[in-house]
This record gives C-alpha cells, structure tokens and sequence, in this order.
C-alpha cells in the first residue's frame, strides 16, 4: 500500500512534465499565469521538468511550443494541470485518459458546489479516473505548491502573493483562497511549508490519501488540515490512525455552526456534520484540533522547530524577565489544564545561590528588569536538570536594557538542542523584537508574541505526547 499511493501521488509534486491545458499568453489569467509560475520556476533551476502548454488557438508562448490537444503531448507527460471551463473538462479527461497521464490537477469551478448539473460532470470524470487509474485533485481548487521542485499551480501571481520558503510542514485545505492567503501569510511570518495541497470539491484524492502519503515524506514533520467536511469518515479514521503514530497531526474544522455548515455545502459541497462527531474523531485519532488559523500554525511551528521532542508529562516552568508575563503565562498555564512545575530543592537552591538578591528565584522564575543573558543561562541550566520540569517557556523581553540580544538568542539555541525537554520563547515588542524573534527561529526555537499562544503550543505537544504514550 505504501508504494502504491508515494507511486501515485509523487507527479503532484515532482512530475518529470507537466502539461498547462488552458495555457494563455493572456496576462493574469489562470492559464497564463499557472504557466509563468512554472516557467519562471525553471528559469530559477527549481523546476527541472518539461513544460507543455496546451492550447488549440495557440502556436507558440513565451518561446515555448503550444499543443494543440491532449493527445500530441509528448509521452514523458506525467501531470495534466487543466484550466479550462468546467463544461469542456470531461471531454478533456478523455484525452488525458487515451494518453496515459496519470495525475490531474482540475483546476477549473463550477462544479458539484453549483448543484446538480455540476455534480452529473463531476461522476462522469470520476468515472474516467477510476477506470483508468488516474488520480484526481480537485475540481474547484489551486492545486499545489512545492516551493523544493518548483510546482506551483497557484493561480495567483507572485507580484500579489507571497510564497513561502520550504520548511517541514505540510498544509492542505479544501479553500484555495484560504490557501493562498494562508501560503502569503507564512511567507511574510517567515514560516516554512514543505508542501501545500488546496484540493476543492475532493473529488478523488482526499485527506486520508494525502495522509497516507505524508507518512512517507521524509521532508515533512508535521500536517496540518483546513477541512470543511469528511466525504469517507472511516476511511479518513483509518488514515489518521496511521500517521498520528509517525507525525501530529493538526486540523481546523469549520463548519461549526449552522450557518458556517450551510455555508461550507455552498462552498465546496461539503456535508460539515455533527461538530461533536468530528471532535471524537479526533480525539479517537490522535489528530489535534486547532481553535483557529492563528492556533494552527502556532501549534504547527512548534512541532516542526521542536522535530519530534516531546515533554513526558504536563509540567511546565516559566523564566521571565518580566513579572507580568510572568503571571499572564502562568495563567496560561491553567486555562489550557497544564500545571505549574514544582521546582525541585536543588533548583531553587543553585538559583539562589547563583542569583543576586533581587532575582525571584521559583516558577515563574524572574531574572527580573536588569538581567543579562548569563542570568537566563543560570535559569534555563536549574530548569532543565530538573526532573519536575517537563517543558520549558523562556520569556524574553528584549528590551530590557543590560540583555545581550545575540547572547541571549545564542543560549537559548544552544539549550534547545542540547536539552530533552522542549523549549519555547516568547518574545513580545515590536519591530525590533520581531527582528531577534526571527533569528531565534531561525536557530531552531519556535517564539510566540504573547505569554498565551506559547504556553498553548505547548499544550498541543503535551496533548500528543499523552496521545502517544497511551499507545496510540
């Protein structure tokens, strides 16, 4: 089964060529512009596949050769990307079928969300594919993003999106605008995404095929999902309950409400259900359920920095140089049912000892307002020898006037690797603090704007860990 769905699965992500069916030298057009995605991506040597644009009004784009059907490709065509009007799609697959490509990416609308008439078409291609062995994303979505080999079928240009740089997380969504505005948003976040799948009505490929997949991508540590409803549920349970073994798994489920369920069945004719039956799916699965965007990606982040460290238990100690982030981590701490770690004699004995009077020496620990970076070290060094101490946060106002921004960030990359129990930052301020906020992560410590957001990433690696030592 594992061979059989990477074989499958592999020309979305790196075919050896692909062909742009709809391709226009019409600039801003879906056509045109999933054709410069690629072509620019070749210039750049990041796509090293062949391109085929494939138009019948057309002899020549951009210096590159226009195909006027499906069948003149050249036989290596081992992706079809189609963007032409939903009516003319079956006919089209057709084509692909006799031709023997195996991956197809539709990203054409107008389908099942539409109604009836759009879901007769949508059988009619399913029933090519299946007869035919050809795997099918979409209709109705903006496909894939691979920013390692150059894929990118997202129809938005890059002078009005932003892609991100690759990284280990894996993101799919059923929402293409919510793909492209969330692939925008980690660019400027400095976020890293693996990979990015947007796969509309879900045809054929769904969650549970991109899940069995991702078990197998090495490059990918972490999947996070935007679904608007489940089509098979046991099919998506059995696949949850395979990789949540491996990798987390974080998903955002909307349709939550009755207005937000009407509202996904016009969108991607999804049936939303009860939410109380996707919340012990999850459960049942090991699959963790994000509140919002924000929570998702603060979760996600964590667990890609962090590759696989988790805390043994839910005891948390806090270290701070400032007392109210202090306080607002500890109540943190509380509201997402973690506990405060009691700190062992010897720690709070080395920290008094090893502190100046002033400094409070317990959790939280505050090296207080005119602290330098060795103080943190003398923190973070009691907390990880520690056996009461599970996770760590580190607060770090950057402001404070004696802390030696490139030290502090030195330490606590430095900590991070070495030590077994996870650390996360939080750094609150403003553009300045944004800057050293960055640096960190990009030594491998996952930071957070406020003292909440990263006592709950926590509690997403606690509530995994918990996952996995039940047995999964």
């Amino acid at each position: 089964m594992a061979e059989k769905i990477v074989e499958e699965m592999r020309p979305f992500f790196e075919p050896k060529a692909v062909a742009i069916i709809g391709a226009t030298n019409k600039k801003g057009k879906v056509g045109n512009v999933i054709f410069e995605n690629f072509k620019m991506n070749k210039e750049r040597g990041i796509f090293k596949g062949n391109i085929y644009p494939v138009n019948p009004k057309l002899d020549e784009i951009d210096g590159y050769k226009v195909y006027k059907s499906v069948e003149e490709l050249p036989e290596d065509t081992d992706l079809a990307v189609i963007s032409i009007p939903a009516p003319f799609v079956p006919d089209t697959m057709r084509g692909v079928a006799k031709k023997g490509i195996k991956s197809v990416i539709i990203i054409t609308g107008g389908f099942g969300e539409l109604g009836e008439e759009g879901k007769k078409m949508e059988r009619e291609i399913l029933e090519i594919a299946r007869e035919n062995g050809i795997r099918v994303i979409g209709p109705n979505c903006v496909g894939v993003y691979v920013p390692d080999t150059g894929v990118d079928t997202v129809f938005l240009p890059e002078s009005k999106m932003d892609r991100p740089k690759s990284g280990p997380i894996a993101f799919v969504t059923q929402s293409g605008a919510f793909a492209a505005a969330m692939l925008d948003w980690a660019a400027g976040a400095g976020i890293g995404i693996g990979k990015m799948v947007s796969y509309g009505n879900k045809l054929d490929v769904d969650d549970a095929d991109l899940m069995d997949y991702f078990i197998h991508d090495e490059g990918i540590n972490v999947v996070t999902f935007y679904i608007e409803g489940v089509k098979d549920g046991r099919k998506f349970i059995e696949a949850a309950k395979r990789i949540t073994k491996v990798k987390p798994v974080i998903a955002l489920k909307s349709g939550r409400t009755e207005y937000g369920a009407k509202a996904a069945s016009s969108h991607t004719g999804s049936l939303a259900g009860a939410d109380t039956i996707y919340d012990a799916v999850f459960k049942q699965t090991g699959v963790i359920r994000a509140e919002d965007f924000e929570h998702m990606f603060d979760l996600a982040k964590a667990f890609a920095a962090l590759k696989g460290k988790l805390p043994k238990g839910d005891r948390i100690g806090i270290i701070t140089d400032g007392g109210g982030a202090g306080v607002m981590a500890s109540d943190a701490v509380a509201k997402f049912g973690l506990k405060m770690a009691d700190l062992s004699e010897e720690t709070l004995k080395y920290l008094k000892e090893n502190f100046p009077p002033h400094a409070v020496a317990g959790n939280p620990t505050d090296v207080v307002g005119d602290t330098d970076a060795e103080r943190y070290r003398i923190a973070i060094e009691g907390f990880v020898n520690d056996p009461n101490v599970d996770a760590i946060v580190v607060i770090v106002l950057f402001q404070v006037p004696l802390l030696e921004e490139e030290k502090i960030i030195d330490i606590l990359a430095e900590y991070q690797k070495k030590s077994n129990k996870p650390i996360v930052a939080v750094a609150m301020g403003g553009k300045k603090t944004d800057h050293y906020a960055r640096i960190l992560e990009d030594k491998g410590v996952p930071v957070y704007p406020t003292p909440e957001r990263g006592v709950r990433a926590l509690a997403g690696l606690v509530k995994y860990a918990e996952y996995l030592r039940r047995g999964a």
